[in-house]
């Protein structure tokens, strides 16, 4: 069957327009958030805010981006606004970002200190109640009322302190939080008990225990909670801690430099007379400066080798273990670490230029973004907490004007638990028989409502997993962009690769030469300084064999056929002999032709470009003089060689420059990159170049269709080249795109969306750039260009292929992750607030004590972010 790949005149679509002037971005860490309401409450008062387009506030990190028109909002006057509305916050703007880092962290600390200490004091109040509990009148003291009465008004004084007050503060401000509900169940809790105490003609019960319980297993909750967002947040910071302090710089033109002195200056002093080396900030080194990096050290800046010889350690950029070879002339990145020589670099990129700072902020950007499955979150977060309220008020109502009429049985001892002593066991321990007063009951109600609601959960599920999941992809040297990349990588359902440079290796080499010079005016019989001869048998070996045709090509190499032609007739169409004759000239013939592309090739930047230029200085031939370089990107390059106008390019331009291209001089080249050079519209010659595939390559393939996604190719290159690569990938024809310009690329992935694809795209190039943006996942390769790189939604740091496939599932198993989330903390609050308002009280006599409803609520959150780190083993299975 023949393979016919398909061709761009099939696509139509438009490509969408991109924006000229692009938002300014400002970040802000903000405290002081308690949970998904608070984050709420904090967008809200950004956006109100003149000049914000968008905000978007991260919970687990506490870091808020502002989406705003360039120049129009005062980023230190809107971290004031925050802070006086009870969000401490500080920009991360210009010079004071390091400071801002610093401050950050260490408030982070005290904060973790203070809890730590807040919970140890709770914990021993829990205890001393529980003694009371279980000693009973062995320890007449510990089971005193007023010893339990004294243990609840320490417990809200002191470690219930700071939540009481942070609730209601963020009730008078009308934004109530997580901890708006705690202190409303435990102030309710202990003024109910104190009018037990001082009113015991009303029959009512102490519970004195709850108000102790609740904060206790609240602050255990939210410590542990803080505990696992550290860890989430732990790759984030390893990579921040790559970035060195101190770099060593020397003068690489001093002949004293002595690579192998590990000898430090003792003071700032010596310093400036040491002749050797300077040391300063690593954030000071400027481009171009020399530094010295001993063996052990981490590499500075990003840079080049100018002297010595070393192994590297680049497995925390790229997730590569094995030490890479760095010889002078070979790139250097920083953080990386130098393992076994004394070396001497030249900076190339300082400060936030380098990859790792850039690897740093595009996870902190991929953190900060959501999801859109998080947008139902967000929303009902957002009334989250005045819903819970309203609830609770109607708890209380219905139960003390219906419920108790309508089942009078649940006021007796047998079915109603005893509060204050079941919630040593969650709720699961009978009292002795006794009647209860309907207000006591809908006030407990009540208040278990309010401390089991949980919006922690909602604000939790969908960063903590993108927290984890782009912690990972850091290590592995997978940057993934944010929640919303999530979501797209999720639904793909298809992946279009780019060939050369992406399928294949980008180093191509010649395979053949096939100089025609037919009436040019070029100087074949110019002295050239040739290395490799080029057997011109070969280009005959691509024609029928017919002497008649052989003969028209020997015209078009000399101009005059007479000699040869009679050899020819002479040998009875014997190729053996024709080649031995004009075997003299061919070697001159094909490096004119490989001079002349040569010399118009300088003016590019492209793999066709770089495997031209290497065998012309492999063959030792001087590059003629040109000038007035123009590319036109897709088609090829034109120059001024020698005071006439060459161009070397596909086929298509040829035939735009009015130079004819014969289909037998195509078909030569079959399964080839073909390269024509034309002059003066005539044709002077063609290049044959092939490119070799990858070698993860075709495992590649295999793998994404092993997940259900189809895979195609879409390329630039000839339809016969496109067809030979398929071939050895297993493509069919109609999964490939060839001859397909690069403005056209972005219309051919609209087709295949407008066809109801999801469609990613893989790519290197310049080229790529446009179809990349076009895409609902671009995936940009490191090794590229940077403006692929800064394109796409996903960047792969390592050279291998196989990390898309990598990407992609860790794409899935985040997104997977987020779903778990978001359904345990719906489902949660869901199944958790009618258990807590006494749905289960008539029928079955069961019903949630305030304590053990807090204990509820704290450990949903804490489950939600466990859930998160099970990411971790669950994607390294996997891979397995």
């Amino acid at each position: 069957m023949q393979f016919v790949p398909k061709t761009i005149s099939e696509i139509q679509p438009e490509i969408i327009p991109v924006k000229e002037s692009p938002p300014e971005l400002v970040t802000f860490d903000v405290g002081g958030m308690k949970c998904a309401g608070c984050a709420k409450a904090v967008e809200r008062q950004l956006m109100q805010y003149s000049g914000v387009i968008s905000a978007c506030v991260n919970l687990a990190v506490e870091v808020a981006t502002v989406e705003c028109q360039p120049g129009a909002v005062d980023a230190e006057a809107l971290a004031k606004k925050l802070t006086d509305n009870g969000f401490p916050s500080q920009s991360r703007l210009g010079d004071n970002q390091r400071e801002a880092e610093a401050a950050t962290i260490e408030r982070r600390r005290q904060e973790i200190r203070q809890q730590i200490n807040q919970l140890t004091i709770a914990l021993i109040l829990i205890i001393l109640s529980g003694l009371g509990h279980v000693l009973g009148t062995k320890a007449p003291i510990l089971s005193n009322i007023w010893f339990h009465w004294g243990l609840a008004t320490l417990a809200l004084l002191l470690p219930g302190r700071p939540i009481i007050v942070d609730g209601c503060r963020s009730l008078w401000r009308n934004a109530p939080n997580m901890n708006t509900l705690v202190a409303l169940g435990a102030v309710t809790a202990y003024t109910a008990s104190n009018a037990a105490l001082l009113f015991p003609r009303m029959g009512w019960e102490c519970f004195f225990d709850e108000p102790v319980m609740l904060l206790g297993f609240i602050l255990l909750g939210k410590t542990l909670e803080q505990q696992a967002r550290r860890r989430a947040a732990s790759a984030l910071q390893a990579l921040i801690a790559l970035q060195p302090a101190t770099a060593r710089l020397v003068d690489f033109k001093l002949p004293s430099l002595d690579l192998r002195s590990q000898e430090l200056p003792l003071n700032s002093t010596s310093e400036v007379y040491n002749p050797q080396y300077i040391e300063i900030p690593a954030d000071r080194v400027r481009v171009g400066e020399w530094l010295q990096v001993l063996p052990g050290e981490k590499i500075p800046v990003d840079g080049e080798v100018s002297e010595g010889k070393t192994t590297v350690d680049e497995s925390m950029l790229t997730g590569e273990s094995m030490p890479v070879l760095k010889q002078p002339g070979d790139t250097v990145a920083a953080g990386t670490i130098n393992q076994s020589g004394a070396i001497v670099m030249r900076a190339t990129r300082t400060g936030q230029e380098t990859t790792v700072a850039q690897m740093v902020a595009l996870v902190q950007a991929a953190q900060t973004r959501k999801a859109p499955i998080q947008n139902l979150a967000d929303t009902v977060a957002g009334y989250f907490v005045y819903g819970v309220m309203g609830i609770s008020v109607l708890t209380f109502l219905f139960w003390y004007f219906v419920g108790t009429h309508i089942w009078p049985s649940v006021l007796l001892g047998h079915a109603a638990m005893n509060m204050g002593h079941a919630a040593m066991n969650m709720g699961h321990q009978l009292s002795a028989i006794h009647y209860q007063s309907p207000l006591l009951l809908s006030l407990k109600l009540a208040i278990a409502v309010l401390v089991i609601a949980c919006p922690c959960a909602l604000g939790l599920a969908t960063p903590t997993a993108i927290l984890v999941g782009s912690g990972i992809g850091a290590e592995r040297g997978l940057l993934i962009r944010g929640g919303d990349v999530l979501e797209r990588v999720h639904q793909l359902d298809t992946v279009v690769f780019d060939k050369t440079g992406t399928l294949t290796t980008g180093n191509l080499t010649l395979t053949d030469y096939l100089p025609i010079f037919q009436n040019s005016e070029w100087d074949l019989n110019s002295d050239i300084n040739v290395g490799n001869r080029q057997d011109a048998c070969s280009t005959i070996d691509g024609f029928s064999g017919d002497k008649q045709n052989v003969s028209s090509i020997i015209d078009g190499f000399f101009g005059n056929r007479q000699d040869p032609c009679s050899t020819i007739d002479g040998v009875s169409g014997d190729k053996q002999d024709v080649c031995s004759t004009i075997d003299g000239v061919a070697g001159r013939v094909d490096s004119k032709l490989l001079q002349i592309a040569a010399a118009v090739e300088r003016g590019a930047c492209h793999p066709i470009a770089a495997a031209i230029l290497l065998e012309a200085k492999q063959q030792g031939l001087p590059l003629l003089a040109a000038e007035d370089f123009c590319t036109e990107p897709g088609f090829g390059v034109s120059a001024l060689v020698e005071g006439r106008r060459v161009f070397a390019g596909n086929a298509e331009w040829m035939k735009e420059q009015g130079v004819a291209v014969t289909a037998e001089l195509s078909g030569s080249l079959q399964g080839k990159t073909a390269v024509y050079v034309a002059s003066g519209g005539v044709l002077l010659g063609v290049i044959g170049l092939k490119d070799t595939l990858r070698p993860d390559a075709k495992a590649t393939v295999e793998r994404l269709r092993g997940m259900g996604l189809r895979v195609m190719m879409l390329t630039g290159d000839t339809a016969s080249a496109a067809a030979a690569t398929a071939q050895q990938l297993g493509l069919a024809a109609a999964d490939v795109l060839a001859e397909v310009r690069p403005e056209e690329k972005a219309r051919a992935i609209a087709t295949l969306q407008a066809q109801g694809c999801k469609v990613a795209v893989v790519g290197d190039g310049i080229n790529d750039a446009p179809a990349l943006a076009q895409a609902d996942v671009g995936i940009g390769l490191h090794c590229g260009t940077d403006v692929a790189v800064e394109t796409a939604q996903i960047v792969l740091m390592r050279n291998a292929l196989m990390d898309v496939v990598e990407s992609i599932e860790l794409g899935r198993a985040t997104f997977n992750k987020i779903r778990q989330n978001l359904f345990w903390a719906f489902g949660y609050n869901t199944l958790g607030i009618p258990v807590a308002a006494g749905i289960l009280l008539p029928a079955t006599g069961i019903i949630l004590s305030p304590a053990a409803a807090g204990a509820f609520m704290a450990f949903s959150s804490v489950s939600v972010v466990t859930n998160s780190l099970f990411l971790r083993r669950g994607f390294r299975a996997s891979i397995d």
